[in-house]
């Protein structure tokens, strides 16, 4: 009687569709309300660093005479409390995951002073 069990389980098995999603090439749509990526709008940052103070994982760091705003999304609890004490609401949580990364490293937004330097062109060679 097991073996009969056995190979009824085995048949409904291979005739039911798959319980998990094939996942490169299906992806399931994001939950409403989840939180997953960190976003900042550059073009309106002032560069405060009270992001960088109430982050308690300090994932973020503001050098504002550089004018510089770094962020370590591995150490990135993804709380929103820097979202939330922003002044300028320049940042944004987004409810899509990140890309997977090779080598740790942090994503970087900096912005120049001034405007862009001019393209040197080489000396004539004789």
């Amino acid at each position: 009687m097991a073996l009969f069990s056995m190979l009824g389980t085995a048949v409904k098995s291979l005739l039911r569709k798959p319980a998990t999603r094939l996942y490169p090439f299906e992806k399931r749509q994001p939950f409403e309300r989840s939180r997953g990526n960190l976003v900042n709008h550059v073009e309106s940052c002032i560069f405060c660093g009270v992001c960088q103070l109430k982050c308690p994982s300090k994932a973020i760091t503001v050098v504002r005479a550089e004018k510089t705003w770094t962020f370590d999304r591995l150490r990135c609890i993804v709380c929103g409390r820097c979202v939330e004490v922003c002044p300028k609401k320049c940042l944004e949580m987004k409810n899509d995951h990140a890309a997977p990364i090779g080598p740790v490293k942090a994503d970087s937004v900096i912005v120049q002073k001034g405007p862009a330097p001019e393209a040197q062109t080489p000396p004539a060679q004789q």
